[in-house]
């Protein structure tokens, strides 16, 4: 016990450390990086192409994106590329909070779209920017 007492410093700066580690696997659980304003603007000017990667059920009875085409998480590398010819616009993932459109990213990005991106926070981000929605 006296060596932790006479080293509180050492143990401060190995919590201090390991908190740092851990804070991008915490903040890659929100989502993206992407915000909503920003999508807004990917859509308006690049005509960015919306995916939601929800399940069909969870689609078909709530609110979702103007606009956003449904392709299930676990159908998106044999769907997307019929779905989205071009694989130089944008594509914007989305789901409920962010975490399934995050790990749908790197799929997106394997299948040669580049300007993909998961949207931070998912719908729930997007409701709370009060930007528009369809309802089912």
């Amino acid at each position: 016990m006296k060596f932790v007492i006479d080293n509180w410093s050492l143990f401060l700066i190995a919590i201090v450390s390991g908190a740092l580690l851990i804070w991008p696997l915490v903040r890659g659980a929100v989502g993206g990086d992407l915000t909503p304003a920003r999508a807004v603007q990917l859509i308006n000017r690049d005509k960015a192409v919306v995916i939601d990667v929800r399940e069909t059920e969870e689609f078909a009875s709530g609110a979702r994106i103007v606009g956003a085409r449904n392709i299930p998480l676990g159908e998106l590398e044999a769907k997307l590329p019929g779905a989205v010819k071009n694989k130089a616009v944008p594509v914007i993932l989305v789901c409920s909070t962010g975490g399934r459109a995050s790990r749908a990213l790197p799929i997106v990005k394997k299948l040669g779209y580049e300007q993909a991106q998961a949207l931070a926070g998912g719908l729930k981000a997007w409701k709370d920017a009060n930007l528009p929605l369809e309802k089912a």
